[in-house]
């Protein structure tokens, strides 16, 4: 069978490094509670995938969080606060972020495999540029670099705009858009993917959404865990997912499909 798939467009934590994307968790958390104000552990996770602004902003927006701050401090958090807030985030997540860039089990077999093809590798992330000179630094020493890198920094808007898709596309030279794959974990991924045109695939392990260890997955109760992954599947599915894959290594497997697909006459 022609391979119609010309290239992918992988997210980084929590699909390709960073299994259950944690770097950034514990932070956005503690820069709310520097102010007394106490998020959850969903509230953090719901926007992951954005620019980290840009996330910090969506919690802010939240009606809870929205109304915890109008009780401590008289007023909605404005775009001063959120300034005030990243000010924060960034340099709590520059002390860190180095630990977090070890590939997700599978992941460096996989780009092996889909090079193998002929697949191009392309990539988007939630990080800035500046965040992403230590992930990739760190990531290639464990083994993965992909060929094309878009941070929200070089384009217009972050996810869930598919601006960076568009860019990878452009710096790869791969063309219609129905000829990518987009891989992420994350809802805002999901719809990078559909609005940029191409096909749209959800990780289900490893993923900010699952929000669970390595260690934690291993250990859950199958029965809970599977209920966890359908929540989840759902989410994406909500959002306009066309396939979903159990880990990132299965991504191959899912391109054949899409293949099938693509000489059938089907379009994302």
């Amino acid at each position: 069978m022609k391979q119609m798939i010309k290239a992918v467009m992988l997210d980084w934590a929590g699909t390709m490094v960073d299994y259950g994307c944690f770097a950034p968790l514990n932070v956005f958390m503690e820069v709310f509670h520097r102010r007394d104000i106490s998020i959850t552990v969903d509230e953090a996770r719901a926007p992951m995938g954005m620019l980290k602004r840009d996330h910090i902003k969506a919690i802010c927006q939240m009606e809870r969080v929205s109304q915890l701050w109008v009780d401590k401090f008289g007023s909605i958090p404005g775009e001063a606060e959120i300034d005030a807030l990243y000010a924060d985030f960034e340099p709590l997540l520059f002390e860190t972020l180095h630990e977090y860039a070890t590939p997700i089990p599978g992941a460096v077999a996989l780009v092996e495999r889909l090079r193998a093809q002929g697949i191009a590798i392309g990539s988007t992330t939630g990080y800035t540029r500046e965040m992403m000179d230590i992930v990739t630094a760190e990531a290639s020493k464990l083994g993965y670099a992909p060929d094309s890198l878009v941070t929200p920094s070089e384009v217009p808007a972050g996810r869930p705009a598919p601006w960076m898709i568009y860019q990878n596309a452009m710096q790869l030279n791969v063309y219609p858009m129905y000829h990518i794959v987009k891989a992420g974990d994350t809802v805002s991924d999901i719809l990078e993917g559909v609005h940029a045109g191409c096909w749209s695939v959800g990780v289900l392990l490893g993923s900010s959404e699952l929000g669970m260890t390595e260690e934690e997955v291993v250990n859950c109760d199958p029965q809970t865990l599977e209920s966890r992954k359908a929540v989840v599947a759902e989410r994406f599915r909500a959002a306009g997912a066309h396939m979903i894959i159990e880990s990132i290594g299965q991504l191959d497997g899912a391109i054949t499909e899409i293949n099938q697909r693509l000489a059938g006459g089907e379009r994302p």
